[in-house]
C-alpha cells in the first residue's frame, strides 16, 4: 500500500518543503524597462539599519480619483518591497474621512483635486501624505508633487519621487545630529524678512545661524575657526564689498571642507526706482569676489540678461475711484527658466524665476561644472551701466534682437577646490590649506532667488509673486540645492529616477469608449460562437 502512493508522497512532501523555504525567502525580479520596482542600494542601506518597529500611516484610502489610485499602488509596492528588506517595518493605509481637523493640525495640508472621468468633471479632497513613527520620532512623508502642467505630468513625477521621499524621511529618522548652516551677515546682504521663507524651510531639517564677518579684521583666526564649526555658508545677496582678510576666511573655509551656496548680484539693479520714475540707471556692483571665484572655475560678468521667455511685472496703467489700478506685463528683465532636468536638483520642477540676472562663465580647471540653470536660445545680454525703462513693455519686440542663445544662470561645482590664495600674499597668518578634499559648491548670479515678497507687513512665500499672483520653483529649487550639498550619502540622487508610465488619452477613451466595448465583448463572443457552430455542423457533417 504505501509503495503504491510511494512517489505521491514524495511529490506532496515536496510541494510542502518549497512552500517553507518560499514563505521564509523573498526574492523579486523586475523585467520593467525602467525598472520601477528595484530599490537603489542607498535605499537598501538606509531601511536595513532599523533595529525597532517602525509604524507607517498612509492616508490614501477611501473614494478618490481613478487616477490617483496610482499613486496609492505605486506606494503600496513600494512598502511591501521594503517590508522584504526589514520585517521590523509595519504600514497601513487609513481612510482619512472625519480626520481632517487632527491632519491639519500636524501640518498635513489636503490637495483639492480635479478629474474627468466618461466626461464628467468631479473634484474631491485628498490627503496624499503618509507618517512614520520611529522610537518617538516622527516624519511627514509627501506622496504628490506639485508640479507639471497636467494631472498627468503631476502623478508621474509623484510616483517617480516616492522612492526619494521615504528614504529622506527615514534617514532623518535615523540620524539624531542635524547639520549647522550659516547665515553670513556683515556685508549687507538680505535682511532676515526678505528671506523668512527660505530660512523657514531650512529650519525644518538644519540646524541655523547667523554669522557675522566684521570681527575678521580684529580676530581673523578666531573667525574661521568658529565658521569651520558650520557645514555650509550661505551667502545671500551681498551688497556691500569683500576685504581681502573676509575673502581668505572664506577661502580657507572651502579648502577645509566648508560647502558655500553663492546668491550674488553683480548689478544695482532695484524694481522700487523703476517703478516710482518708469526709468533707473542699471550700474554694475563690484563686490571684489571675482578673483575668489574665478579661481574655483566661474565668473559672473557685469552685464544683466534679457530673455523673451519671461515672467510678468504689475504697473500701474490707470486709476479708478483714486486707487491705482495695476496690470500684468511681460517683463524680460525677469527670465522664467527651466532647470537641468538631467540633475536631481531640477528634477520635477516647475520653471524658476530670476530678476535681473548676469551671465555666468565657466573656466577650465579639474573641477566638474555642472549648468542647473541657464536662459532660453531667445536672450541677449546687456552691458551695465545702462538705463532700463518701463517704456520697453510697449515697445515691439524684434526676435532677431534675441540671438545671445543660451546664457548660464548658476552652475554647481564638484571637486577638489585650490585655493585663490595659493601664491599670494596672505592677510593674516594661520594654518593654511592649499588645496580642499572633495567638496561641493553652488554659484547664483541672482541674489534674489530666494528672496520673498511683504504684504501686508508680513513675509510671503518666496516661490509666490503678490502682484501677478504666479507661482514658481524657486523653493523647490533652493531647497534641493542645499540638500544636494549637504547630502554626503547620494539620498537626493533618488529624484533623478525616471519611470515611464503608460497613461490612456481620456479624450480618446471616452469618444471610442463604445467602440471598444464592441471589440472586447462583443466580438469575442461572436467569434466564439461562428466557431462553436462550424465545429458543430462540420462534425455533424463528417460522423453523420
Amino acid at each position: 500500500m504505501l509503495q503504491k502512493y510511494k512517489h505521491n508522497l514524495i511529490a506532496l512532501l515536496a510541494v510542502i518543503l518549497l512552500n517553507i523555504i518560499a514563505s521564509r525567502f523573498t526574492y523579486r525580479y523586475d523585467l520593467t524597462q525602467d525598472k520601477r520596482y528595484t530599490r537603489a542600494p542607498i535605499t537598501r542601506n538606509i531601511v536595513e539599519n532599523f533595529d525597532k518597529n517602525v509604524v507607517i500611516k498612509v492616508y490614501l484610502e477611501g473614494d478618490f480619483p481613478l487616477d490617483f489610485k496610482r499613486i496609492q499602488q505605486a506606494t503600496k509596492s513600494y512598502l511591501e518591497d521594503i517590508q522584504a528588506i526589514n520585517s521590523h517595518i509595519h504600514y497601513r493605509f487609513i481612510n482619512p474621512s472625519g480626520k481632517e481637523e487632527t491632519l491639519i493640525k500636524k501640518g498635513l495640508q489636503p490637495s483639492r483635486l480635479t478629474s474627468e472621468e466618461d466626461g464628467v468633471i468631479s473634484e474631491s479632497l485628498i490627503f496624499p501624505w503618509a507618517e512614520i513613527g520611529y522610537k518617538n520620532k516622527t516624519q511627514k512623508v509627501p506622496l504628490l508633487v506639485e508640479t507639471g502642467t497636467t494631472q498627468e505630468e503631476q502623478i508621474q513625477a509623484s510616483i517617480e519621487n516616492i522612492e526619494y521621499h521615504f528614504a529622506k524621511a527615514f534617514y532623518q529618522l535615523q540620524t539624531s545630529k542635524r547639520k549647522n548652516i550659516a547665515i553670513l551677515k556683515g556685508n549687507e546682504e538680505l535682511a532676515d524678512i526678505y528671506i523668512y521663507d527660505f530660512l523657514r524651510n531650512l529650519k525644518e531639517k538644519y540646524n541655523l545661524a547667523p554669522f557675522s564677518l566684521a570681527p575678521a579684521s580684529t580676530k581673523p583666526v578666531q573667525t574661521l575657526d568658529k565658521l569651520k564649526e558650520f557645514d555650509m555658508a550661505i551667502i545671500a545677496k551681498p551688497q556691500k564689498a569683500f576685504s581681502e582678510t573676509e575673502k581668505l576666511i572664506l577661502d580657507q573655509y572651502i579648502t577645509n571642507g566648508g560647502k558655500s551656496l553663492w546668491l550674488i548680484d553683480n548689478v544695482h539693479a532695484e524694481m522700487d526706482s523703476l517703478q516710482q520714475t518708469g526709468k533707473a540707471l542699471f550700474t554694475p556692483r563690484d563686490l571684489h569676489l571675482t578673483d575668489l571665484l574665478f579661481s574655483y572655475g566661474v565668473r559672473i560678468n557685469y552685464n544683466i540678461v534679457a530673455d523673451l521667455y519671461s515672467s510678468k511685472i504689475a504697473v500701474a496703467a490707470g486709476n479708478i475711484g483714486g486707487k491705482a489700478q495695476f496690470k500684468p506685463f511681460l517683463w524680460r528683465y525677469y527670465p522664467l527658466v527651466t532647470p537641468n532636468t538631467q540633475h536631481p536638483v531640477g528634477k520635477n520642477i516647475e520653471r524658476v524665476n530670476l530678476r535681473f540676472p548676469s551671465q555666468m562663465d565657466t573656466l577650465r580647471n579639474n573641477i566638474k561644472k555642472t549648468v542647473l540653470l541657464q536662459s532660453s536660445p531667445l536672450s541677449k545680454t546687456i552691458g551695465l551701466p545702462n538705463i532700463i525703462s518701463l517704456e520697453s513693455i510697449a515697445t515691439k519686440i524684434n526676435p532677431a534682437d534675441f540671438t545671445d542663445k543660451n546664457q548660464i544662470f548658476a552652475v554647481l561645482l564638484e571637486g577638489n577646490f585650490t585655493s585663490a590664495y595659493l601664491n599670494r600674499s596672505k592677510a593674516f597668518s594661520a594654518p593654511f590649506i592649499p588645496k580642499s578634499k572633495p567638496n561641493k559648491m553652488l554659484v547664483i548670479s541672482d541674489g534674489d532667488l530666494v528672496a520673498n515678497q511683504i504684504q501686508d507687513g508680513k513675509p510671503t512665500r518666496m516661490d509666490y509673486d503678490k502682484w501677478t499672483g504666479q507661482h514658481f520653483g524657486n523653493k523647490d529649487f533652493i531647497i534641493n540645492a542645499v540638500d544636494y550639498l549637504l547630502d554626503d550619502n547620494g539620498i537626493l540622487n533618488l529624484r533623478a529616477k525616471s519611470i515611464d508610465l503608460k497613461l490612456l488619452n481620456k479624450q480618446k477613451v471616452h469618444t471610442e469608449k463604445t467602440f471598444w466595448q464592441w471589440i472586447n465583448i462583443v466580438l469575442p463572443l461572436f467569434l466564439l460562437t461562428v466557431f462553436g457552430f462550424s465545429f458543430y455542423y462540420y462534425r455533424k457533417k463528417k460522423y453523420a
